[in-house]
């Protein structure tokens, strides 16, 4: 089986534990995602596109170093301001929420993609209030919409890296979420 491992930064996958796959290092946010998952895709044919990061978590269920799978995604900033509130566009064809089959036994979850992260609470209440995401990144959504285009099965794996509040790095914990990502991911890839 041909898999394609999908990471915004280098810090994220431990290579030396998939040496069966290709890792390709996108850089962060949504679009250094598209347009390097397009290259890749277009240059080679792969089974499973798998899309490993953190993500910050807007729930209370999950710890932080929790492992979890992303089924639905949404880009949650496409749409107009109205006043003081956020509506998406009805007058065009766009396609902003894309969901996909979970395949693992992990924990099934909502998440949101976004070009700025989390850190005010009046903003997370907004958003919380009008998606009710479990987790966010910078590249989730973006994965899922090409990977729909090019009609190859993917799937997103998150560790929980935060939670979304005012931002404040002392609360995160970087190496459990990674350590447990990829030891995660492992697993999924030897089931595959």
């Amino acid at each position: 089986m041909k898999i394609l491992l999908v990471v915004a930064t280098k810090q994220e996958v431990i290579e030396s534990k998939f040496k069966d796959c290709t890792v390709l290092v996108t850089g962060v946010g949504m679009v250094n995602t598209a347009i390097h998952l397009t290259e890749e895709l277009l240059k080679n044919k792969y089974d499973v596109v798998l899309n490993m990061g953190v993500a910050g978590s807007f729930s209370e269920d999950f710890k932080i170093g929790d492992v979890v799978e992303v089924v639905e995604d949404n880009f949650s900033e496409i749409g107009f301001e109205n006043g003081s509130g956020f509506e998406e566009f009805s007058d065009f064809e766009i396609v902003t929420n894309y969901s996909v089959a979970g395949k693992t036994d992990l924990q099934k979850v909502k998440g949101i993609t976004v070009n700025t992260v989390h850190g005010n609470e009046k903003s997370i209440n907004e958003i919380v209030k009008r998606l009710n995401p479990d987790v966010e990144s910078m590249e989730g959504t973006a994965v899922f919409k090409v990977c729909k285009k090019f009609a190859v099965t993917c799937m997103q794996i998150r560790a929980i890296s935060n939670i979304v509040e005012k931002r404040n790095k002392e609360n995160w914990n970087m190496p459990l979420a990674i350590r447990n990502l990829n030891n995660q991911v492992e697993k999924i890839i030897m089931e595959l």
